[in-house]
This record gives structure tokens, C-alpha cells and sequence, in this order.
């Protein structure tokens, strides 16, 4: 749970959740879901301290209008740790908030320093919300079972995945890298970048000694050519 915790934080976190490849949410199974809020809170404080405004490995949201959409998910938010905002710095803190599957924060690209939590009793439920913005750019799974992660793999489509890890796919360059659907068309890097931004242009070549008469009008009496031809 600690390595999950720190890995999901990092991901999250860093360069203050500016990533396309951060996570937008996080499902929680419901016996694991104190232990984990723990193991976060936990991670964070290490990683940026007990005052992250200080800290030089936090950034910075782009601008006031990114930072001014961010705050207003949380007006009325459950906030579980963090919350904290400073208009003047652009600074918002690493913030982890419980949320519904009807929020606004769960309809968009977060990307800034705020991780939604939901809880789940059985994995219908968890697909059932996944399934309500199809198609990530990216998903993740925790399990020790190899089984089980690829079953969750083969029921969530997506642009790529990580099993055990969050977003580390992209630094990959033999792992191709883009979306599905809504979150992209296509993908690149390493060999698939190179067939993806090069122009395959398609050339028949046609030799002149062969032109058969019957694929000319006009065509009345050639029926028992052609038929003679592909029998």
C-alpha cells in the first residue's frame, strides 16, 4: 500500500498535477480506502513537506484562469487533506477531496494538484464510473494478481495503461504513446512515431503490353470473356 500510495502521489503531484497523464481520480476499494487516505497524506507531507507552499519541488498553477477554474471545485468540496490556495502565488495545495460521480470535477481534465476519492463495494460499480467518461488517455491498476489486472485491463479501454505504476508508460519510447477515441487518435514514439509522422504514399504501377478489350465499353457479348477469364 505504501509504494501504490507514493507511486499514485508522485504521478498526481508532481509539476502540480500540470501532467496529461496525472490521474483525474482515484477508486478506492472500501477496505483499503482509510489505509490508503493514510499512506497519501502520508507520501505528501514527505514529498513537499508539512508546508508544500514552501517547498521547492511543489509547483505552480500556468495561470489566473486555470487557477481560478481549479478553486472552484472545491467550493463546497468534502476536502480530505490540504485545500489550501494563495491567488497571489498561483498556489494551490496538494488536495485530496471525496467526491461523487455527479460532481463537476468528475466531468473534466482536472489537471492541477486536486485528487478526487471514491469509494466501491464491487467492481461493477467502479466500471460503472469509469465508464461515464470512456476512453482515458491513460488508465491505471493496482493488484498482486496478474489476473486480475489483466481483467481490469481488457474492460477499460484506453489510450495505454500501467499496472502497478502511474503514468511511467509515457517515458517508455518502446511503448507507443496516445489516446483512444475522445483522448486521441494515433500514437508515437520510437518506430511508431516514425510510421506515425511519416507520409506512406500508395503507387500502383501498371505495365502497358496487357489491356484486355472486355474492361472497355462497350460491353454487350463479353460476359462469356469475363466469365472465362475468373473461372
Amino acid at each position: 500500500m505504501t509504494v501504490t500510495a507514493k507511486r499514485i502521489a508522485l504521478a498526481k503531484f508532481s509539476n502540480a498535477g500540470q501532467m496529461c497523464v496525472a490521474p483525474d481520480y482515484l477508486l478506492v476499494h472500501r477496505s483499503v480506502r482509510d489505509r490508503m487516505l493514510d499512506e497519501l497524506q502520508s507520501c505528501i507531507k514527505k514529498f513537499f513537506g508539512h508546508n508544500p507552499k514552501a517547498s521547492p519541488d511543489f509547483g505552480r498553477i500556468i495561470n489566473r484562469r486555470q487557477f481560478d477554474r481549479l478553486i472552484a471545485y472545491l467550493e463546497g468540496a468534502r476536502i480530505l487533506y490540504g485545500g489550501d490556495a494563495d491567488a497571489g502565488q498561483l498556489y494551490i495545495s496538494p488536495t485530496l477531496m471525496e467526491t461523487t460521480q455527479d460532481a463537476a470535477i468528475m466531468r473534466d481534465e482536472i489537471f492541477g494538484p486536486i485528487l478526487p476519492i471514491m469509494v466501491y463495494d464491487r467492481d461493477e460499480e467502479a466500471l460503472e464510473i469509469i465508464s461515464r467518461n470512456p476512453n482515458p488517455l491513460a488508465f491505471y491498476v493496482f493488484s498482486n494478481s496478474r489476473s486480475e489486472a489483466d481483467t481490469w485491463l481488457n474492460a477499460v479501454p484506453a489510450g495505454g495503461a500501467c499496472v502497478n505504476n502511474v503514468s511511467w508508460h509515457l517515458t517508455n519510447h518502446n511503448l507507443p504513446f496516445g489516446g483512444r477515441g475522445a483522448s486521441g487518435i494515433g500514437a508515437y514514439h520510437g518506430k511508431a512515431g516514425f510510421d506515425r509522422f511519416s507520409h506512406l504514399k500508395s503507387v500502383m504501377r501498371t505495365p502497358t503490353w496487357f489491356d484486355p478489350f472486355i474492361k472497355y465499353p462497350p460491353f454487350a457479348g463479353k460476359l462469356k470473356w469475363l466469365k472465362w477469364l475468373v473461372r
